[in-house]
C-alpha cells in the first residue's frame, strides 16, 4: 500500500507545500526548508516553530487514515485527508523521520522506513522510534526551539536518480523557490505576514500573480460573491499590463514559474493558500477554453472555503479543483468578461482606447470586416496617410487602391501567428523601439498635409494627429509639430 501511495503524482514543490501546510496550521511564524546535497545520501528537512506535538499526537500524525476527511475542521485548517504528511513525503523519499516537541515537553521522534517494511517477514507495519543510525544530527535543530516540528526526508530515490548531479539539485531548489513563493504568497505578503518562509536560509519573497498596485495595470474588478450550498465564494478579476508597459525585469518576474501563457486563468485559494495556479477549470462555450496567447493577461482570483473541498473535488495533493455545476455559469460569465478585456489589451499592445485628454481614436489604419465566412482585415482609406496619397495621385488612384488590395491579400497571417506562438511575443508595431526622429519624420509629412491640403490650423492638425493611429502614443512629439525652429 505504501509503495502504491508513492504514485499519487506529487511534484517536489507540491510535496513540500503539503508539509509546510502542517506547520502553518500549527501556528508557525517561521518555516525553514533546507536542501543538503550528498549524492545518494542527500536530504531535505522542513523545520517549523509551531505548537508541536507530544508523543500520542505524533503517532496519530504518522498513522495513515487517522483523520476522516468528512469531519468538521477549523476554518483556518489547511488540511483535509490526514494523509498529506505521509503521501507527500513517500512520494519523494524512502525514509521519513518526524521529530516534534511541545513547549516544555520532551522531543518525540518517529520514523517510517519503506526498505525496512519491505524486508519485514511479518505483516506488521513497522514504525521506528528515533532517527536512523547516523542521522541523529540531522534532527538536532528541533532542540533549538521551544516548540515545533522537524520533518526529515532521506534516501530521496524519486529525486536523486542515476545521473543526477549537484547542478540538477541546485536547479530544483531554484524552481521550488518560485513555486512556494506563488503557493503561499498571500500568507507571506504585507507588513504582518502569517509566517515567514526560508529556503536554505534565504527568505522567500512572495510572488503576486495579480501585480497588485502596479501603476500600468489596466483593470481589475470589484470582489464578486456568490453563496453556494458549500459556502461563500469570492472572485476578483484582473487584467495585467501589456509587455510594452513593463520593464524587462517586471515582465520576466510577472510571467511566473510557468510563463505568461500557462499562468493565465483562475487562481483557486483556500484560506489564502493557493491550490490551483492558472487554467480555465474546464469552462468554455461549446468546448473547454485552452490557454491561448491572446488571453495571457487574464488572471482571476477565486477564494473557496474549506467546507467546499468535497464539492470542488479537491484532491490529496491540493493541486486540482473542479467547480460544481451550480457555479459554472457564474464563473463562465466572469471569465468571458475578463478574457475579452485581456484580449483587447493584448491586441492593442497596452495602448489606451482613448488618446490624450480622452480623445477617441478615430483614424485607425486597419479595419476589421466580419463576413459570413470569416474575418477580413482591410486598410482604411480614411486614415490620413492613405487618404493623402489617394488624393495626391488624382487619376492614378485606381493604381494605389490595387496596391493596397495586394497588401491586404498578402498579409502573412499564418507567419505572424506562428512567430507569435513560438516567440511568445507579438511583432513590433506602432514605432516600438524606434527613435523619436523616425516618428517625427513620418508625423511631419502627415501634419503638413493636413495644413496644406485640408487647410487645418496648427492646433486642429495636432488634434487630428492625436486621434490618428499610431500617433496617439506620442502626444509630446505631436505637441512640437508646427513649432518654429
Amino acid at each position: 500500500m505504501l509503495e502504491a501511495l508513492r504514485g499519487l503524482g506529487y511534484s517536489t514543490a507540491a510535496a513540500l507545500a503539503d508539509v509546510i501546510d502542517n506547520g502553518v496550521s500549527a501556528g508557525a511564524s517561521e518555516v525553514h526548508v533546507t536542501f543538503e546535497w550528498d549524492g545518494e545520501r542527500s536530504r531535505i528537512s522542513i523545520l517549523d516553530n509551531g505548537r508541536g506535538m507530544h508523543d500520542a499526537e505524533l503517532e496519530a500524525a504518522m498513522t495513515l487514515g487517522v483523520k476522516n476527511p468528512l469531519d468538521d475542521r477549523a476554518p483556518s485548517d489547511l488540511g483535509r485527508f490526514g494523509m498529506g504528511l505521509k503521501t507527500a513525503s513517500f512520494s519523494q523519499c524512502r525514509c521519513l523521520t518526524v521529530a516534534s516537541k511541545r513547549i516544555s515537553g520532551p522531543v518525540s521522534c518517529l520514523r517510517w522506513d519503506l526498505d525496512a517494511i519491505a524486508a519485514s517477514t511479518d505483516l506488521g507495519w513497522r514504525m521506528f522510534e528515533g532517527a536512523a543510525r547516523g542521522s541523529e544530527a540531522f534532527v538536532n535543530p528541533i532542540n533549538t526551539l521551544q516548540s515545533g516540528t522537524l520533518v526529515l526526508w532521506e534516501r530521496l530515490d524519486r529525486i536523486v536518480t542515476p545521473g543526477y548531479t549537484l547542478d540538477h539539485f541546485a536547479d530544483l531548489v531554484d524552481d521550488i523557490e518560485l513555486r512556494l513563493a506563488m503557493v503561499f504568497h498571500r500568507l507571506l505578503e504585507g507588513a504582518n505576514p502569517v509566517f515567514r518562509l526560508f529556503l536554505n536560509e534565504k527568505f522567500v519573497s512572495p510572488w503576486d500573480p495579480f501585480m497588485t498596485g502596479h501603476a500600468a495595470k489596466p483593470w481589475h474588478s470589484p470582489v464578486a460573491r456568490i453563496l453556494t450550498p458549500s459556502g461563500l465564494l469570492e472572485a476578483q478579476c484582473h487584467v495585467l499590463p501589456h509587455k510594452d508597459r513593463l520593464s524587462e525585469d517586471e515582465f520576466r518576474k510577472a510571467g511566473g514559474a510557468e510563463g505568461w501563457t500557462s499562468q493565465q486563468g483562475f487562481y483557486v485559494y483556500r484560506n489564502h493558500r493557493l491550490l490551483l495556479a492558472g487554467g480555465w477549470l474546464g469552462l468554455g462555450q461549446g468546448r473547454a477554453w485552452n490557454r491561448e496567447e491572446p488571453h495571457r493577461l487574464a488572471r482571476i482570483r477565486l477564494d473557496i472555503p474549506n467546507t467546499a473541498d468535497s464539492a470542488w473535488k479537491i484532491d490529496v495533493k491540493k493541486s486540482t479543483a473542479r467547480p460544481p455545476v451550480t457555479v459554472r455559469p457564474w464563473l463562465t460569465k466572469l471569465a468571458e468578461d475578463t478574457r475579452g478585456r485581456a484580449r483587447r489589451v493584448f491586441a492593442f499592445r497596452g495602448s489606451p482606447t482613448l488618446g490624450p485628454g480622452g480623445l477617441k481614436i478615430e483614424q485607425e489604419a486597419w479595419r476589421v470586416d466580419r463576413l459570413k465566412d470569416g474575418v477580413r482585415y482591410c486598410i482604411d482609406e480614411r486614415h490620413p496617410a492613405v487618404a493623402a496619397v489617394i488624393d495626391a495621385v488624382g487619376g492614378n488612384a485606381g493604381l494605389v487602391r490595387a496596391m493596397l488590395r495586394v497588401v491586404e491579400e498578402t498579409v502573412p497571417v499564418q507567419r505572424i501567428w506562428l512567430d507569435t506562438a513560438e516567440n511568445k511575443d507579438t511583432p513590433r508595431t506602432g514605432f516600438e523601439g524606434e527613435p523619436n526622429a523616425a516618428v517625427i519624420e513620418v508625423a511631419s509629412v502627415l501634419f503638413n498635409d493636413l495644413i496644406e491640403r485640408k487647410g487645418l490650423s496648427v492646433e486642429e492638425a495636432r488634434k487630428s494627429m492625436l486621434r490618428t493611429e499610431p500617433f496617439q502614443k506620442f502626444p509630446k512629439l505631436i505637441a512640437k509639430l508646427g513649432e518654429s525652429e
